[in-house]
């Protein structure tokens, strides 16, 4: 189609199909901006240091009872419910507090326990205070609590408590083992058990005497079990990997029976 030019040419552009497309990317996005605007926004309730503390929290009470210490101590860590009844409902520590009868560590943990309650207040990511209390060793050398898992130190048991409760609410995932290495771990067990009881009735057929030629070979004592439902030798040592007391020697090779872990001397 002709189209007929009356006035006078002051000058020309080509418009290429780049041109094009970038104008029609334009329209886009000043189209969906305005869509957005129009949408209804919820009031998210971010976790900060300006929240006023409720009246009333919610929270779990912990016991420690170290032979660091004369007397039981007791965690306890309160959580506040932020976005109450909406999809964006969210449960985040609000502060911590340690009691116990014994006095000594009194001073220090008051310090620890009201730097924690800050840093719980200021939002963010604070699951990092789980690997910085775990990390804290003590110069005098750490205990087996009950279950037969290694502390380091008194604050190492504290920052396993922050583990443990940040892992109810949901602020910290375990990674689950794969189906292998859980048949894995159940195949080792068994073949163990099986190797013990089998020991047992050759010391029966001897008349109890004690076989001492083969060093991998212990006693079937009663299997001790821990705290979280999981069973293990008493004659078993410390796993450096999972810092469980699980590790029994197999067919001359170094076998955690709680994680899998296996080294050969």
């Amino acid at each position: 189609m002709a189209v007929k030019i009356e006035k006078k040419i002051k000058g020309y552009a080509v418009v290429t199909p780049e041109d094009k497309a970038k104008e029609a990317a334009q329209a886009a996005a000043v189209s969906r901006a305005e869509l957005e605007a129009d949408l209804p926004t919820a009031d998210v309730i971010q976790m900060h240091e300006r929240i006023e503390r409720p009246e009333v929290l919610i929270g779990s009470t912990y016991k420690i009872k170290s032979p660091l210490v004369e007397h039981a101590m007791y965690v306890t860590i309160n959580d506040i419910v932020l976005n109450a009844g909406t999809e964006h409902e969210l449960r985040r520590p609000f502060e911590i507090f340690v009691n116990s009868k014994s006095m000594e560590h009194f001073q220090w943990i008051v310090a620890l326990t009201r730097i924690m309650s800050a840093v719980f207040r200021k939002g963010g990511d604070v699951t990092f205070l789980v690997d910085e209390m775990k990390a804290v060793f003590d110069p005098k050398g750490g205990y087996f609590k009950a279950g037969g898992v290694y502390m380091p130190s008194l604050v190492a048991e504290l920052g396993a408590i922050v583990e443990d409760h940040l892992k109810s609410i949901g602020m910290i995932h375990d990674p689950e083992m794969s189906p292998a290495q859980r048949a894995l771990i159940a195949e080792k067990r068994r073949a163990y058990e099986e190797r013990s009881k089998k020991n047992n009735e050759i010391s029966d057929t001897l008349g109890g005497a004690m076989i001492v030629d083969a060093p991998e070979r212990e006693s079937n004592e009663d299997i001790a079990v821990t705290g979280e439902g999981a069973s293990f030798p008493p004659s078993a040592t410390l796993c450096h990997k999972c810092s469980a007391k699980a590790l029994v020697i197999m067919d001359g090779c170094a076998t955690c029976l709680n994680c899998g872990y296996s080294k050969c001397g």
